[in-house]
């Protein structure tokens, strides 16, 4: 078992992954890897303040907000790329969330894979 870590720009992001730098030559340090994830498994937060068990939190920038009677997916914006969360609509309500404002994403580490970029050498 590994618990990577994968800067992204100036934000850091970990993962905790069954394999090891030893079974997969991708997970060496200095290697380019995508960062994997479900669309449910972002949740989001507003004015969230201390410290939480989850290592991955980053600021994203409501773009689009989709909303259904039960669930909503929210696109965001996470510097230039599009990253959809998918929440309750009872839970946008109570964030009133609103398109343009700055918000905070979190994912645990568990729910994050990696895998090899394609142009990686």
């Amino acid at each position: 078992m590994s618990l990577v870590d994968v800067a992204v720009g100036e934000t850091m992001f970990a993962a905790t992954l069954l394999e090891t730098p030893d079974q997969v030559g991708y997970l060496q340090v200095g290697r380019d890897v995508m960062l994997l994830f479900k669309e449910t498994e972002v949740s989001l937060a507003k004015n969230l303040q201390g410290e939480l068990s989850l290592r991955n939190r980053f600021s994203v920038t409501v773009n689009h907000i989709e909303r259904g009677d039960i669930m909503s997916a929210i696109d965001l914006d996470f510097m230039g790329q599009v990253l959809t969360s998918v929440i309750t609509t009872r839970g946008v309500n109570r964030l009133q969330l609103a398109v343009g404002e700055q918000i905070e994403a979190l994912v645990k580490a568990n729910e994050i894979a990696l895998m090899e970029c394609a142009n990686a050498i």
